[in-house]
């Protein structure tokens, strides 16, 4: 990543996360920079990472070569526009992180700069995470492989040729989290009033996830297959997943995800 000084605009989990993860990864923290509104969370953030802190976004703008937006999206504008007088004649690389700002909504807000929307999700908090990613106009390929190597840190990165294909992103991997949390949630509660305590019934909810996770991920194999090794006719997992199917689980899960990708347009609007 040559020597470029990164710079994370807003220092939550997320950013946090992503530090953590550069750090692990071989990156020297005094080439790394973090300004937030809150001097107890630098103070820490500088305590366990050995990073720079600052309270004022100005400064990061004036050392860094590249910034990681990592604000609330309502306050993207506000923030954008105290960095924008900070640049003069440099032009930083823009990473943002923050859901439903596009490439356009940061352009007008920051001049002509280069700019990378990517859209992470929750998992990169445990470096497990999924993040898609689109450049914008004026981005290198040198560019493109400081944010892979940013953003894979955490994770697994995708990059996409149209940015609306991260509206399909946010919903199948941004959002996606939730949706096996609900299963987990809706299993757990039904252990429980089959007779396993709350206790045993969340950890072994929570385990056979990890554990399902973990052989779709190390095998050769397609989900589909690996659902069909499990299940024998007419034994037990056939009908639980017979249930599944009468149901309409394919269509609720389709519809789902659906509502999810339109929703991220409209927020994109």
């Amino acid at each position: 990543m040559a020597q470029q000084v990164i710079g994370f605009v807003g220092a939550g989990n997320m950013a946090a996360s992503l530090v953590g993860g550069m750090i692990a990864k071989g990156i020297r923290p005094a080439r790394i920079w973090m300004s937030d509104v809150s001097e107890q969370r630098l103070t820490d953030l500088a305590r366990q990472h050995r990073v720079h802190v600052t309270a004022r976004n100005e400064e990061i703008a004036e050392r860094c070569d590249v910034l990681v937006l990592a604000v609330k999206p309502q306050l993207m504008a506000e923030v954008c526009a105290g960095l924008k007088a900070q640049f003069g004649d440099r032009t930083p690389l823009i990473i943002s992180i923050a859901a439903g700002v596009t490439v356009d909504n940061l352009r007008s807000w920051l001049g002509d700069v280069p700019v990378i929307r990517t859209m992470p999700n929750t998992p990169a908090l445990v470096q497990a995470g999924a993040t898609g990613l689109y450049a914008g106009a004026g981005v290198t390929e040198e560019h493109r492989q400081l944010a892979s190597q940013i953003m894979a840190s955490v994770g697994l990165t995708f990059w996409f040729e149209q940015e609306s294909e991260l509206d399909a992103v946010t919903a199948v991997s941004g959002s996606g989290p939730a949706y096996f949390f609900l299963l987990m949630e809706a299993m757990i509660e039904a252990g429980e009033q089959l007779g396993l305590s709350s206790h045993t019934a969340r950890q072994l909810v929570l385990q056979t996830a990890w554990g399902a996770a973990q052989l779709a991920i190390t095998s050769e194999q397609a989900p589909a297959a690996l659902r069909e090794q499990v299940t024998s006719p007419g034994g037990t997992t056939a009908a639980a997943l017979d249930v599944f199917e009468k149901a309409g689980l394919r269509k609720l899960v389709d519809d789902a995800l659906t509502a999810a990708r339109d929703r991220a347009r409209e927020l994109a609007k």
